[in-house]
């Protein structure tokens, strides 16, 4: 009610919940026999994906089409040896699905253990009643901060101002007057009151579209984007690269009408087999789902509740974080602290005009300091109010002649209240003094009559005689300044945008380790140093920010503590970060933040926050502990940097089989390969390993470019896999004394040895459990080439010495080409750093 981050509602005629004609409500018959009917407000699915979308994501795909009719292929033909690649495949999407699952399970249960409660009447009583169990004809109760749960009309005591954004897309808030229908999914910004529900669950006309802004993603990110350009690609290589691969497989088993009639062609298909599926990056796709899934269960033990995964890798590339003062970094208990002299003695009636302001606790945290600090056994009746909105930063109360405290007092900011004549001068200088200790300060004014016309919409008269002031005051939670400090080594530059005193902001800016320097105003001459600051005394006071976008976001770049922000502002400051190349993430608990916490990259919400400010936000802190946020930006960072390491070794897999595919086929040489041998290797130098690379920790910054730097290592790495294959291959061949199972197997020698390579130049920097991974890659390799019975299944043998040589010398070649390949990409990923 006197926040900056709270509000409510800015009209001449009472509005509280509840005023009004007093309202029965349903009785609990009714509510009971509504509900067997199954006229209830249950939505199924809408905070995660159901168990056949997860299915449908994870099996019915396109290449799991391929993999499977390739599958049932070879097995038709009795190949059966050869679709070993079948079970990886589908392994992969078990995987997939359990872990998926899992996630959507831990979740979903954070989700209802969570879920928004809505105030209604019911048998002539208030009560709270999950969202979820509103039925027609219940009667609401609507405030500032609420997500409306159903279609509701709003009833002849209310007026509130909605933000309407989920559905129409629409950012600015709408006046909604009685007799006016809410729809669900709709933010209450202001005002307060009563209405009826007239539809309900599926019936309501923002279902599909509300079901669909809260569902649980784990598609939007640069991650997966990319991936998807990836596999694009690929599956427009995969028809060319098939024919060309089938007519130089029959060419090589006589031709045409020769393999059809001697039955040479089932080989032919086997090579066909081998070069498609290996092109496929099947175990690529699974471990960027995993990896995000995990992420979503590991950080739920951590009470932190990700409303949409890939809120983990925005995190992890966030520089600027943006962090409301109240509730964020304060710990939202406010405690009323003293009454204060305005200079002139009070009116009569103040203590009373206080108890009333006290007796709408439900309004505000400061509202229920002072009714704790005045505590009324009857409160008067008012003639008329207007209620606190953040805009205006004031609420008035006008009591009826003959009440004991007759006229209208205001209770708001001093920069608010006091303002025009001499009297309030000396008031609001000694309210400054008051500010810059650190206290919340507010002030009391009295008017003899009534608000003239007018005054609702924020314009007080200057009539207006100091009565008192009033401070408060706030504790800093004691795990922000811990916080603090690890996002600033982290290089992370931090904001305060905060509604209250620029003063009172700039003494707890300065008790969490902000400089001088970054509290005040843009220094002297800077294109931003527009208007009145309370410089290095305090923040910077927002009223005075400039309203030129390019001006503006020179004044947010510099400067990092602000005071007195309204709710559009901060918006309009979020969106100036995001215009100067910023990944912006935004925290607060208040209505008042929900427009800026939409606009962000990543909002994060308090266990604190609204309803309205919990709906727009991407991660929930359960717990209210701000120390979290650490732990969220260490599983973002593992799983984004895992998954560009993964990414890495498996986008090379495609690569040199792509260039060894078409490089054989227009050479019309035999494809080198079975694949069952390519199965094993995928296994041995992929699969396995990867999969617990996946998982492993990592504390590297991530960096836009994700495609790009996987690229600029995959694609050289690739090229130097393919050529040495081919080396070996053409070695082979032009000697003419090598059976074709020795040629076979030194080809599939040489591409372990540097595929092998390849993993390990992607798994640096090296740990002991990364050791222990890549140890077990060596010894599979070493027991495929020595166990007589897997060399046989696998028809592998040692290739005959001089051919030994061969391999060995081209395999140490390759790995020397990657050490370079790997350079160069470190010195791609280091380019934007030092841009920066």
């Amino acid at each position: 009610m006197f926040e900056a981050g709270e509000s409510s509602a800015r009209h001449p005629a009472p509005a509280t919940p509840g005023a009004g004609p007093a309202r029965e409500g349903l009785s609990s018959a009714e509510v009971r026999q509504r509900t067997e009917e199954g006229r209830v407000n249950r939505i199924p699915g809408a905070t995660s994906r159901s168990i056949w979308e997860i299915v449908r994501a994870n099996v019915l795909t396109l290449f799991n089409g391929i993999v499977a009719g390739s599958f049932i292929l070879l097995f038709v033909l009795d190949q059966w040896r050869d679709a070993l690649f079948g079970f990886s495949a589908l392994g992969n999407s078990l995987i997939g699905i359990i872990q998926e699952y899992r996630a959507k399970q831990s979740l979903d249960r954070l989700a209802i253990l969570h879920a928004a409660r809505s105030r209604v009447i019911r048998d002539s009583l208030p009560r709270q009643v999950p969202a979820e169990e509103l039925v027609p004809g219940d009667v609401v109760l609507l405030s500032a901060g609420e997500q409306v749960s159903a279609d509701v009309r709003l009833l002849d005591d209310g007026y509130v101002e909605a933000d309407e954004s989920f559905l129409t897309g629409e950012s600015e808030p709408v006046p909604k007057y009685p007799g006016m229908v809410l729809l669900s999914g709709s933010l209450i910004m202001e005002g307060s009151g009563q209405a009826v529900v007239i539809r309900v669950g599926p019936d309501t006309f923002a279902y599909k579209l509300t079901a669909e802004a809260k569902r649980f993603s784990l598609v939007t990110s640069e991650i997966r984007a990319g991936l998807d350009r990836i596999l694009g690609v690929i599956t427009w290589l995969l028809l060319p690269t098939a024919l060309l691969v089938t007519h130089a497989q029959i060419q090589n088993a006589g031709g045409w009408s020769e393999a059809f009639t001697s039955g040479r062609w089932i080989p032919a298909v086997v090579g066909v087999v081998a070069s498609i599926i290996s092109m496929v990056p099947l175990g690529l796709v699974l471990l960027t789902s995993v990896a995000f899934a995990v992420g979503g269960v590991r950080l739920a033990r951590h009470m932190v509740l990700v409303q949409e995964l890939a809120a983990v890798e925005v995190l992890a590339r966030v520089d600027v974080l943006c962090l409301d003062k109240t509730g964020t970094l304060s710990s939202g208990a406010i405690a009323f602290d003293a009454v204060h002299d305005a200079g002139v003695p009070p009116p009569d009636g103040w203590k009373q005009a206080l108890e009333w302001f006290g007796a709408k606790a439900e309004a505000s945290t400061t509202a229920a300091s002072i009714g704790a600090a005045f505590p009324a056994g009857r409160v008067l009746q008012e003639a008329s109010s207007v209620a606190f909105t953040s805009a205006q930063k004031w609420s008035s109360v006008t009591f009826r002649p003959g009440s004991g405290a007759a006229g209208t007092w205001v209770l708001g900011a001093p920069d608010a209240v006091l303002r025009g004549s001499p009297s309030q001068d000396h008031a609001h200088g000694r309210a400054a003094a008051l500010a810059s200790t650190g206290l919340r300060t507010l002030a009391l004014a009295h008017l003899p009559g009534p608000l003239p016309s007018g005054a609702e919409g924020g314009a007080l008269p200057s009539g207006l005689v100091p009565a008192l002031l009033l401070t408060f005051r706030e504790d800093i939670r004691r795990d922000a300044p811990g916080t603090l400090a690890y996002f600033r080594e982290q290089g992370v530059t931090l904001k305060i945008i905060s509604g209250d005193d620029p003063r009172t902001v700039g003494v707890l800016a300065r008790e969490l380790g902000f400089g001088p320097e970054t509290t005040g105003a843009p220094a002297k001459g800077s294109s931003t140093a527009q208007g009145s600051s309370t410089g290095q005394a305090g923040a910077y006071d927002a009223r005075a920010l400039p309203t030129d976008p390019v001006l503006l976001e020179d004044a947010v770049e510099n400067v990092h503590v602000f005071g007195s922000v309204t709710p559009a502002q901060k918006r309009d400051m979020v969106l100036a970060l995001k215009r100067r190349g910023h990944t912006v993430a935004m925290t607060g608990d208040g209505v008042n933040d929900v427009l800026a916490l939409k606009e962000a990259h990543l909002g994060i919400a308090m266990d604190t926050a609204s309803p309205a400010t919990k709906a727009v936000a991407r991660l929930v802190l359960l717990d209210g502990r701000f120390d979290r946020l650490p732990a969220v930006v260490a599983e973002g960072r593992r799983a984004i940097s895992n998954i560009e390491r993964v990414s890495m070794v498996f986008l090379s897999k495609t690569v040199y089989i792509t260039i060894i595919s078409l490089t054989f086929a227009l050479l019309l040489c035999p494809f080198p390969f079975l694949p069952r041998q390519l199965s094993v290797l995928d296994g041995l130098t992929l699969g396995l390993p990867a999969f617990f690379l996946a998982l492993q920790p990592s504390a590297r910054r991530y960096t836009p470019g994700f495609l790009k730097r996987s690229l600029a290592f995959s694609v050289p790495a690739g090229f130097c896999a393919a050529l040495c294959v081919l080396a070996v291959s053409l070695y082979a061949h032009a000697a003419a004394r090598f059976s074709s199972g020795e040629i076979q197997s030194a080809a599939v020698l040489t591409l372990a040895l540097v595929a092998a390579w390849i993993l390990v130049v992607a798994s640096r920097p090296l740990t002991r459990s990364k050791s222990l991974i890549l140890a077990g890659m060596y010894a599979g390799l070493g027991l495929l080439f020595t166990v007589p019975a897997v060399k046989e299944f696998f028809r592998l043998e040692w290739p005959p010495p001089d051919l030994l040589a061969a391999t060995g010398l081209v395999a140490v070649a390759g790995g020397a080409a990657i050490e370079a390949a790997a350079r160069f990409q470190r010195r791609l990923a280091a380019a934007p750093a030092n841009a920066r």
